[in-house]
C-alpha cells in the first residue's frame, strides 16, 4: 500500500518550513517509527517517522527545499513484502572472547568552575557488553547541559563505579573499560547469539521511542515489543503505561483496606531530572528576587510577511538558509537595546552593570526542558548570520549537544511561545538579566486602519522587566521601538 509522507501541521505563526536532513534514500527498507526526515521551522526541528515497516519509494523534496504544512514530501510503500529479508545472521557486537586488552579509566569530563558537581543520568551500556570506539557510554547531567562520555576505543565495559542518579565531580572515575580488539569466541556461540538480539533491539529503537522512554523513565527491556523482531514501538510503550500496576500483596498477609476503584486512573511518581530541578529553582528565584512587571503591545506582522514572501527565494539561494521571523525579532531587539541601555544592564549587588555588547538568549524547547543558549554579538550579525546561528542552536538543543559555552552569559532573552500556539503570556525573567521579550501566535484580527476595518495578521508582544532597574518610561519605549521596527522593517536598514 502506498502512503503519503507529509509535513506535520505547522502553527499559524509559522508560514513554512524547510527540509533539514533526509535520513533515508529511495529504495531503503525502513522500520516502523524509524526517523525518515528532519523538518526545520523558525525555531524547532520536527521529526517525521515511518508509519509502518516498508520501503521509501519516492522523495519529492530535497534537503534545503521549502515546504508547507501537510504538504506531501515523499511516497512510502508499506507491507510485509517490504520487510528486510537478509538470510545472513547479523553480526553481534556481543561476540567477545575472554581476551583482555588495556585497562582504561572512564572519567567525568572537566566541569566549568561555575558547576560544582553533576549527576549520572543514563548508562547506555552494561558491564560485559562489546563497545565500538566513540559509542556513547553514559549521559552526565549538569545544571544546564547534558555531557556525553564516549568509548575511547573498541573494547568492553568491565565495571561501573557510579550508578544512575549518583552525584559525581569533575574528572571522577565512574567506570573501568577494557580496550583492545575482542575477536569472536568460537567456543561460546550460544551466549553470543542470545546477546545479539538485545544489542540489535537497543540499536533499532526509533528516536521517538527512545525519547518517550526517557520522558517516562521506562526500561525498554521490561516492555514486550510487537514490532518486527520483537522491537518496541510507540504503541507498545503507551499500552505499557496504561496497563494496571501488578499486585504486590503477599500470600497470607492481612487484607488491604478497600480503596476506591480507579480503573485505568493510575499515577506514576518519578524524580525530577537535574535540569528540571535547576529550571524550577531559577524560575522561583526570579519571581521572588525581582520586582517583575509585564507590559504589552501588539504588532502588525503583514509588512514582514510580505517582505519574506518577496525575498524568500533569492535570500535562500544566496545564503543557503531560509529567511524566518526570528532574525527580524533579534535585529529589532538589538537595535532597541542600543537605544535603551538600562534594558541591556543587570544588577550586581548594589551596582548596575551596563553591557556594551549584545548577546541574546534564545529560548529553545528540548526533550529535557526549556534552555536558553546564547547568540553572541548580534549587532555584528546580518540576517543570514542570525538565521544560521539560531538553526545551529536549535539542532544542538534537539540532539542534546549544547555545551556550557553555549549556555553561559546573555544580556536579554527572546522566547517565542507562538510556535506552540500561545496567544498571550507573561514570561519570567532569566536571571541575572533584567528583561525578557515574549513573542506569540500570529492571528488574523479585525483592526481599525484609517477609519476602516481591515483583517491583519497581528501578534501580541509581552516585555517582562525588573522594575528595580528599568522604569516604565524605558520599558514602554523599548517595546514601542520593537513594534515600530517590526511594522516598518526599513527602519532596521536605515537605523531610524
Amino acid at each position: 500500500m502506498t502512503i503519503d509522507i507529509k509535513v506535520p501541521v505547522l502553527p499559524e505563526s509559522v508560514a513554512d518550513a524547510s527540509i533539514a536532513t533526509w535520513h533515508v534514500a529511495v529504495g531503503d527498507k525502513v522500520s516502523r517509527d524509524q526517523s525518515l526526515v528532519d523538518i526545520e521551522t523558525d525555531k524547532v526541528v520536527l521529526e517525521v517517522v515511518a508509519p509502518a515497516d516498508g520501503v521509501v519509494s519516492e522523495i519529492l523534496f530535497a534537503q534545503g527545499d521549502t515546504v508547507l504544512g501537510e504538504q506531501v514530501i515523499a511516497k512510502f510503500e508499506s507491507g510485509a513484502s517490504a520487510a528486510k529479508t537478509s538470510s545472513a545472521p547479523a553480526p553481534s557486537k556481543a561476540d567477545t572472547s575472554n581476551k583482555k586488552g588495556e585497562a582504561v579509566e572512564i572519567k567525568v569530563p572537566v566541569l566549568p568552575e561555575s558547576v560544582a558537581d553533576a549527576t549520572i543520568a543514563t548508562w547506555h551500556v552494561k558491564p560485559g557488553e562489546a563497545i565500538s570506539r566513540d559509542q556513547n557510554l553514559v549521559d552526565i547531567e549538569t545544571d544546564k547541559v547534558v555531557l556525553e562520555v564516549v568509548a575511547p576505543a573498541d573494547g568492553m565495559l568491565s565495571e561501573i563505579l557510579a550508578e544512575e542518579g549518583a552525584t559525581v565531580n569533575g574528572e571522577q572515575v565512574i567506570a573501568h573499560f577494557t580496550a583492545g580488539t575482542l575477536p569472536a569466541a568460537s567456543g561460546a556461540p550460544a551466549k553470543a547469539e542470545s546477546a545479539a538480539p538485545a544489542a540489535e533491539e537497543n540499536d533499532a529503537l526509533s528516536p521517538s521511542v527512545r525519547r518517550l522512554l526517557a520522558e517516562k523513565g521506562l526500561d525498554a527491556t521490561k516492555i514486550k515489543g510487537t514490532g518486527k523482531g520483537g522491537r518496541v514501538t510507540k504503541e507498545d510503550v503507551e499500552k505499557f503505561l496504561q496497563a494496571p500496576a501488578p499486585s504486590t500483596a503477599k500470600a497470607g498477609s492481612a487484607a488491604p483496606v478497600p480503596a476506591l476503584a480507579l480503573g485505568n486512573r493510575t499515577e506514576k511518581r518519578v524524580p525530577m531530572t537535574r535540569l528540571r530541578k535547576t529550571i524550577a529553582t531559577r524560575l522561583l528565584e526570579s519571581k521572588n528576587s525581582t520586582a517583575m512587571l509585564t507590559t504589552f503591545n501588539e504588532v502588525n506582522m503583514k509588512p514582514i510577511m510580505d517582505l519574506r514572501k518577496q525575498y524568500q527565494d533569492s535570500f535562500e539561494k544566496r545564503h543557503g538558509i531560509r529567511l524566518g521571523f526570528m532574525s527580524f525579532y533579534v535585529k529589532a531587539v538589538t537595535e532597541a537595546l542600543k537605544r535603551f541601555p538600562e534594558v541591556n544592564a543587570s544588577i550586581d549587588g548594589d551596582d548596575i552593570c551596563y553591557h556594551n555588547y549584545f548577546d541574546i538568549s534564545i529560548a529553545v524547547s528540548t526533550p529535557r526542558g526549556l534552555v536558553t543558549p546564547i547568540l553572541r554579538d548580534c549587532d555584528a550579525l546580518g540576517m543570514a548570520g542570525i538565521e544560521s546561528g539560531i538553526r545551529d542552536l536549535a539542532l544542538k538543543g534537539r540532539d542534546g549537544k549544547l555545551t556550557m559555552e553555549d549556555m553561559q552569559g546573555g544580556n536579554f532573552t527572546i522566547t517565542n511561545g507562538g510556535v506552540f500556539g500561545s496567544l498571550l503570556s507573561t514570561p519570567i525573567i532569566n536571571l541575572p538579566q533584567s528583561a525578557i521579550l515574549g513573542m506569540h501566535k500570529i492571528q488574523d484580527r479585525p483592526m481599525a486602519v484609517n477609519g476602516k476595518v481591515e483583517i491583519l495578521p497581528m501578534m501580541y508582544l509581552a516585555l517582562s522587566y525588573d522594575h528595580r532597574i528599568i522604569d516604565g518610561k524605558e520599558s514602554v519605549g523599548f517595546l514601542v521601538t520593537i513594534k515600530e521596527m517590526l511594522e516598518d522593517p526599513t527602519r532596521l536598514l536605515l537605523d531610524v
